[in-house]
Parts: C-alpha cells; sequence; structure tokens
C-alpha cells in the first residue's frame, strides 16, 4: 500500500485533538437522538450501516443540499478516490479507485441506468432534487448486480411518497444557469402517490462571458461558440405505492429530455454561416418492485424495469443573416442510436436482521441467506451498428450468505453463475468478512470482476473516407481481482459528541482490457489486449459536536503504466494523491446553516506513445475546489433561502499534455470548471 507523507497523518490527528479538546471544553445537557445511517445496497433488508458486511458510504439529504447540488457530479464532488472529467458534448464522466467510469455501475432504485457515451454515463443527466440519499460502493458487486462493477458501485435512493406535502424552487448561478422546479406528494392509508418536476437551463459559457441576471441575446459573431455548450434538460418522474402488512408493491416511472447545441464558428470569408450541431436525449424509465413477506425473517422481492435511450445527432447549415437553416445533406454528420434494456430480477431472502451471537449456548443463532436471478435483455439500433439492430441477452443466478461464527465475526460468501448470448461469461465468486467491537470495525474483502463487452464494442461498423472502425464479436469480459481492507473506529464521547476515523485500502488487477486497437492497414478494432492495475489508501476523521461538524481526508492512488512492460525508463506506477475537507455548522437559534467544502485533486501523471513507437510522458495539473454558502430558514422552516459561492479558488481549465510531451510544446488544457460562480436558491415547502 501507498504511505502517507509525513505532512498527511500528523494533519489529520492534529485534527481529532481539536476535535476532542473542543469536547472536552464544552458541557451541554441538552440531549440528541444520533440516528445511524440506514443502506440498502446489496443488502438483504435495510440495515444500519454498521452492520453491513460492505463498507458503504452514504451521501444524505442533507448533505447533497448542504452542498448546493444540482446533478449528481455535484454531489460527489467531495468524495475521496473519484475523479471527474468533461467533455463539451458527452458531458461528465467519473473514474473510482483509479478505473474508469465504463467500470462504475450506476443504479436508481437497484436498476441499472443505460446510454452509455464512449462507456460513461453522463452525470449531469441525474437530477438530485429527488433523491433521498446515494449509496457508493468501492470494489466489484458483480455477484449481485453483475456487469460493469469492477470498481464499485453507485446506487441512487429516490424519495418515497409520504404525508402531504408539495414544494417549489428556483435556483440561480451566475454561469448562466436557471433551474426551476416543483413537487407534490401526499400519502393515505395504503396508497401513496409523489410527481416531480424540473427544468435545467444553461445559456453556455465561455472564460471572459460577462454574468447577466436573466438570458440575454448575442450577436451572432465568433462569440457564438461556446466552450461550454448550451443546454436545456427536462425531467419528470411519478411514483406510487402499495403497502399492506405483508405486500408492498411501487411503480416508479421517469421521462429525461435533454437538447445540447453546439454552435460553430461563422465560416470565411464573410462569416455570414455556420454548421451547428444539435444533440437530442431521451430518457424513458420504468420500474416496478414488490415484496412479499411470508413470516418475520423470510421474504421474496422483485423488480421488473423498462429502459429506453434516444440520441440523435444532426447537424445543420445556418445562415446568420436571416437565422434559416437546413439539414447538411453529408449523412455522416447525422446519427441515431436507440438503446432498449428488459430486466427482471428476483430474489428469496431468509434474514434474521438483529440476531445475535446466543451467549447461553455458545453457538451461533445468526444464518442468512439470498438466492436470485437476475435477467437482462438489451438491444441497440442505429447505422453504425452492424445490421443496424444487435440484442444481447445475460440470464444469472446469484447466492449469498451471512454466516456468524462466533460473537460479532460476520462471513459473506457469495456466488454468481451467468449465460450470456454473445459472449463466454465468467463464474463470480466474493468474499467478504466483518468483525467489530464496541469501537472498532473490521471489514476486508476478496471479489471478483467482470465488465462485459458493450454491444458497440461487439458490433460497431462504422466505415467511411475517415473512419474504419469495427466491433468484435470474438471479445471476452474483462475480469477483475479485488481486494480491500477496512479498520473503522467509532466513538461517542458524550450524548452529543461523535469521533470516527477510518483508514482503507484497496487493490485491482484487470485482465483481458478491451482497447481499441489498430489491427490491420487502417482498421481499427476492439481486442481484449494488455492488464490494468490500481492500488491505493485513504484516511478519513471526522467529529460531529451537536451543530457543529467537520470532516478530513487524504488518499493516494496508483495507476499502471502498461509501457513499464515494454520500454525502459516508464515508471511501474503513477502515484496521484488528494484530499478533502469540509466544515458545517447549524445555528439553531436563527435557524442558519454555515457551509464549506474543500477538495484536492493531485497531478495525474501518465505515458503514451506515439505512431513511431517513442514514448512521452503526459500530464494532467493538479488544482483546488472551495465552495461555501449560508442556508436560512424562515416561516417554520417552510421557506428556506440559500446562497454562496462555487469554485472560490477561481479554477477554469488546468494544464495538460495528453496528446504530446510536457516539453515538446504540444501542452494543452482540460476543461475543470466554469470559474468562480455565485448562486441563489429559493425553496418553498409545505408539509402536513
Amino acid at each position: 500500500m501507498v504511505v502517507f507523507s509525513t505532512k498527511i497523518i500528523p494533519t489529520v490527528f492534529l485534527f481529532l485533538l481539536a476535535a476532542d479538546l473542543i469536547s472536552q471544553t464544552k458541557k451541554d445537557s441538552v440531549k440528541t437522538n444520533a440516528l445511524d445511517e440506514v443502506v440498502v445496497t446489496a443488502q438483504y433488508q435495510p440495515v444500519t450501516h454498521d452492520q453491513s458486511a460492505f463498507k458503504i458510504k452514504v451521501i444524505g439529504e442533507e448533505k447533497i443540499q448542504s452542498l448546493a447540488a444540482v446533478s449528481l457530479k455535484d454531489a460527489l464532488n467531495n468524495e475521496l478516490n473519484i475523479r471527474f472529467s468533461q467533455d463539451p458534448v458527452l458531458g461528465s464522466s467519473m473514474s473510482l479507485q483509479g478505473l474508469s467510469g465504463q467500470n462504475v455501475k450506476i443504479l436508481i432504485d437497484g436498476v441499472a441506468m443505460i446510454g452509455r457515451q464512449n462507456g460513461n454515463i453522463d452525470l449531469s443527466q441525474i437530477n438530485v432534487n429527488n433523491i433521498e440519499r446515494i449509496e457508493i460502493v468501492e470494489g466489484p458487486l458483480s455477484v449481485t448486480y453483475g456487469t460493469n462493477a469492477l470498481a464499485g458501485v453507485i446506487n441512487i435512493i429516490t424519495k418515497k411518497p409520504k404525508t402531504l406535502s408539495a414544494g417549489v424552487y428556483t435556483y440561480y448561478e451566475t454561469n448562466n444557469n436557471y433551474n426551476t422546479g416543483l413537487n407534490f406528494s401526499m400519502k393515505k392509508n395504503k396508497h401513496g402517490f409523489s410527481m416531480n418536476l424540473n427544468r435545467n437551463y444553461f445559456n453556455g459559457w465561455n472564460m471572459n462571458d460577462k454574468y447577466y441576471f436573466l438570458p440575454v441575446k448575442t450577436l451572432a459573431d465568433t462569440n457564438r461558440f461556446k466552450n461550454w455548450k448550451p443546454k436545456e434538460q427536462y425531467f419528470g418522474d411519478v411514483q406510487y405505492e402499495f403497502k399492506k402488512e405483508k405486500f408492498s408493491l411501487n411503480y416508479r416511472a421517469s421521462y429525461f429530455e435533454e437538447l445540447i447545441v453546439n454552435r460553430g464558428y461563422p465560416l470565411k470569408p464573410y462569416y455570414e454561416s455556420a454548421f451547428d450541431d444539435y444533440y437530442k436525449t431521451k430518457r424513458f424509465d420504468n420500474t416496478v418492485t414488490a415484496a412479499m413477506k411470508f413470516n418475520n425473517f423470510k421474504f421474496f422481492n422483485a423488480t421488473l424495469a423498462y429502459n429506453y435511450f434516444r440520441r440523435d445527432k444532426s447537424t445543420y447549415y445556418k445562415n446568420l443573416t436571416d437565422l434559416s437553416e437546413q439539414l447538411s445533406p453529408d449523412n455522416s454528420l447525422q446519427d441515431t442510436a436507440v438503446f432498449n434494456q428488459v430486466m427482471a430480477r428476483g430474489s428469496f431472502v431468509s434474514s434474521k436482521a438483529f440476531e445475535t451471537w446466543d451467549d447461553t449456548i455458545r453457538s451461533f443463532n445468526y444464518f442468512n441467506y439470498e438466492i436470485g436471478y437476475d435477467l437482462n435483455y438489451n438491444s441497440a439500433t442505429g447505422k453504425r451498428i452492424e445490421n443496424k439492430t444487435q440484442t444481447i441477452g445475460d440470464y444469472a443466478l446469484f447466492t449469498t450468505a451471512e454466516i456468524l461464527p462466533v460473537k460479532n465475526f460476520i462471513i459473506r460468501p457469495g456466488l454468481r453463475y451467468a449465460y450470456n448470448t454473445a459472449y463466454t461469461s465468467p463464474l463470480i465468486p466474493s468474499l467478504n468478512i466483518k468483525y467489530n467491537t464496541r469501537k472498532w470495525t473490521f471489514r476486508t474483502s476478496y471479489a471478483k470482476g467482470f465488465r462485459a463487452p458493450d454491444l458497440k464494442e461487439l458490433y460497431f461498423e462504422f466505415v467511411d473516407i475517415n473512419h474504419n472502425i469495427l466491433g468484435n464479436t470474438g471479445l471476452k469480459a474483462e475480469t477483475s481481482d479485488n481486494y480491500n481492507l477496512n479498520i473503522k473506529y467509532s466513538e461517542r464521547r458524550t450524548e452529543q459528541s461523535k469521533i470516527t476515523l477510518d483508514v482503507s485500502g484497496f487493490y485491482n488487477s484487470i485482465n483481458n482490457l478491451i482497447t481499441l486497437a489498430l489491427v490491420n492497414g487502417t482498421k481499427y478494432s476492439y481486442i481484449n489486449i494488455g492488464t490494468f492495475k490500481s492500488y491505493g489508501s485513504s484516511l478519513n476523521a471526522s467529529y460531529n459536536y451537536d451543530d457543529f461538524s467537520m470532516s478530513a481526508g487524504a488518499s493516494m492512488i496508483a495507476r499502471y503504466n502498461e509501457l513499464s512492460e515494454t520500454s525502459n525508463g516508464v515508471d511501474e506506477f503513477s502515484y496521484t494523491p488528494e484530499a478533502r475537507a469540509s466544515v458545517q455548522y447549524k445555528l439553531k437559534k436563527w435557524n442558519t446553516s454555515f457551509n464549506c467544502f474543500y477538495k484536492y485533486t493531485g497531478r495525474l501523471p501518465g505515458y503514451n506513445q506515439t505512431s513511431d513507437g517513442s514514448i512521452y510522458q503526459t500530464e494532467v495539473e493538479d488544482f483546488h475546489m472551495l465552495d461555501a454558502n449560508v442556508s436560512q430558514q424562515l416561516f417554520k422552516n417552510k421557506l428556506v433561502i440559500s446562497c454562496g459561492a462555487k469554485n472560490i479558488m477561481n479554477v477554469n481549465n488546468v494544464r495538460s499534455s495528453l496528446a504530446g510531451g510536457v516539453h515538446s510544446g504540444n501542452s494543452s488544457s482540460t476543461a475543470i470548471a466554469m470559474g468562480r460562480t455565485y448562486f441563489i436558491k429559493l425553496q418553498y415547502v409545505f408539509e402536513k
């Protein structure tokens, strides 16, 4: 494991010492009820975080609000081991534990999202206004959730219907971001219903743009081109819930629509016309979940889901004098891709969630198990798909168990077997071990993970005068071995104060890596070649006292350089540090909250190879992000006013050298953020 520098560990322990001194100097007789976080990802039934055999990070609704998050990217911005990248058209993507976003499975209420572009889900397409909490598990969960979970799983838990409530909000940010939304929820007897509608509008941004409180029309000159593309998004979802004594049913439908406009530079010599690209995305998701309880600890869960994703790319020739436009006759500039997914998942569970070691007979009375099926059918349609349409089916059985051989000691083995219609699916095992005392919790795990070749990698067909890229139906699944270790110390010093120290380490090794490579003449195809490894460690500490909380952490991630196998002078691993901190304080007397979040993302080094075989070093520069805001509740907490600053360090683009050597003069920049911005959010909520 990577050893932390001599500066990081003393800093964290000084932080803990300062927190301890605060708790010793303050005396307060007021008692608070601290509720343990409840998690559901990969669990037999909802349990507290400390009862889970997995280490699960939880980002609750309160923290999402304190971050003033607009999208999933904003909600994850302050987390360690997560790094983001930005594409002007494909949107925001992420890496976890040093592995790319195509190895991170994103779920909404346990159902996988579809519509990956270049292997990634656009995080800006995930609205957070209807999220109850986000659960993050680092490391493979392939036994439970199948493919694309090599690096981990992010499970988004949506809000469920509750007693009569209604709300409306509006959000403005000085980077030309204007959002509005409303929600409604009601629950009576056995029935519940909720509805959420949101519109996000972004007017595009360049580094030298002025700030306007309302969108303004601009001249059709060179300023029409935006580095950050204009974007309009619509979100809508409804939920119906029925609950009886031993039976529950939930139906959720959501719709998403997005338009991104890539306005081109005016064309020479008269600058009277331009080519504009329009990217339209539609998502339509339907999920039905049901649960039947047979007795106090045996029940059956089932999920049936249908997901639809469509992305259209159109190029228009625009006349800048009268603003008329016509579709370009070049068919290579137009494209439509449609993806469908049907998923059926169910499991029979026997779970005595709160049974413990029986001291009277000195033996265990705790044996939980799950036996389930996971059926997935996917299709892709588009002119760049072989024969225009292709399908793939994946049908799996899985089982896990939780055994308590001695007091406070849990062993959780798991196994998944799958049949896939397009490739040979590997057998996937896992083993999690947890032991805890009153203050200490030890978790360790080994898990096999896999990433199935997607429909594009299997059946892509893009051949024209400039491209010759073909899929490969002979691809094997990527497989990985993952080891995780976590040690957590937690102590409640008083009824109001709690201190936590968390140390983790991980190691990943991926085989049969799927890579786009030149295979013959000018022909490119996807092949299984090479390996990838990553390892790292992290240290986190937190302190809570009444309405004051602070936390800090640091990590180091090592990424494997495959060129080290064949080239001299190439380091086997490249190292990237990260650090984070947050401070939150609630002034109860005035119903005021103060929040501050900091994240340091370290330099990302690496190596690349030119067509003639020469090696050069690559690098993405490090940067600091700092956000601060204040929130005020009025009229018996019905009206909430939040305002603050994001990206106080004014990060825009950072130096990078991904296409050429660091000293070759080919350095460029990578877009990270839109500079320092200010925001205000108004939210009114009525609850009965």
